[in-house]
């Protein structure tokens, strides 16, 4: 028997009620589990601000250092866009909390299950067999770590000038791109390098460096597309793509797209990585303040994100596939929460789906 420590971080909007949902999930689970999971919550984002007066507190980093994984849920709203951007719950706390981590991979399974193909915005023969998409992204370099970063008088013409600057190094490739192919290894053997090659410096590197991680993983394919073509491509047939890598402003830009076109962000979990177990589980939506409190809102992202953390972080692949089938079963069973809801099925609440899927574990 093992003991896993889990930092528990629900945060703003929703992220309290499908955070709710998700630990009865892992409750019911612990009842026919030999193991055991101690969870700490702990403050983070808007209401982090609010009790606190910054969006991560040193407590909260403290139980996150002491813990096994961090559970997030999500951070943000209208109540706090005034701040400056730099105190706002995401720069407050999710850049940091990666950069602090050094959580550089980015995980994000795009999945559209046939028996909800009828959500997703693409035309009903490209969808109507479902997809399985993995974009793999890198999450602490390029645009939005690169310095300078600033805003300044601008030379010309006496207005200002804007500075963001994209920066990568071969460790910094190599490294994610070694996650990429493992994770290849385990599903479709197909990577594909999303890039600008054609007018990048950084992507001219990025395509030396994934060729050479490439000799190492015979039978992984390797393939390259350029960004606008992968933008669109998605929208033609996303099935044709197994593993997506990409760069941090490439993969933060194609994974929303993706999870568009399998119909829900509801649906959508991710996994943040560092090298080890370590990692930050988290639903690819936000924190979606006109539903917040009312109960409706999908859990299944924040309850596949828990079973994305019990399969990395605690590397129990038999707990986290039950939970996975769970959700699938609560599906095919026709139940469903408002976003994906359709003609025959039962439409259920926040709260009954987590029971829903806690009962078919």
């Amino acid at each position: 028997m093992k003991k896993f420590k889990i930092a528990v971080l629900a945060g703003d909007g929703i992220g309290p009620e499908v955070m709710k949902a998700s630990i009865a999930v892992l409750e019911a689970l612990g009842k026919s589990c030999v193991h055991k999971f101690e969870l700490t919550e702990a403050d983070v984002g808007g209401i982090a601000i609010d009790r606190h007066g910054k969006a991560l507190p040193d407590k909260t980093i403290e139980i996150c250092r002491a813990s096994d994984a961090i559970l997030f849920g999500s951070v943000g709203g209208p109540k706090w866009e005034k701040l400056p951007r730099e105190e706002q719950p995401e720069r407050g706390a999710l850049l940091p909390l990666r950069k602090l981590f050094g959580l550089y991979a980015n995980l994000r399974p795009a999945v559209c299950y046939p028996q909800l193909a009828h959500s997703s915005p693409l035309k009903p023969e490209t969808v109507k067999d479902g997809f399985n998409v993995l974009v793999v992204r890198e999450l602490t370099g390029g645009l939005y770590f690169g310095k300078p970063k600033e805003t300044v008088k601008s030379r010309e013409g006496g207005g200002k000038m804007a500075i963001d600057t994209m920066v990568y190094t071969t460790s910094e490739i190599k490294r994610v791109a070694i996650v990429a192919f493992e994770t290849a290894k385990k599903r479709g053997k197909r990577v594909t390098l999303v890039d600008k090659a054609n007018v990048l410096e950084t992507s001219v590197l990025w395509r030396e460096v994934v060729k050479s991680v490439a000799r190492g993983y015979s039978d992984v394919a390797l393939d390259f597309i350029y960004v606008d073509n992968a933008a669109m491509q998605i929208l033609k047939n996303p099935g044709q793509f197994d593993v997506l890598l990409c760069e941090n402003l490439f993969g933060d830009i194609l994974s929303d797209e993706l999870a568009a076109a399998t119909g829900s962000l509801g649906m959508l979990p991710s996994a943040s990585l560092t090298d080890g177990t370590f990692g930050m589980f988290e639903p690819a939506g936000g924190t979606a303040p006109d539903i917040a409190g009312k109960g409706v809102a999908n859990p299944i992202a924040q309850i596949l994100s828990l079973a994305m953390l019990l399969r990395f972080s605690c590397k129990l692949e038999k707990e986290a596939s039950r939970i996975e089938k769970a959700v699938e079963r609560t599906l095919q069973d026709g139940f469903r929460t408002a976003d994906i809801f359709s003609d025959g099925c039962r439409k259920i609440g926040t709260a009954e789906m987590g029971e829903r899927i806690a009962e078919r574990l």
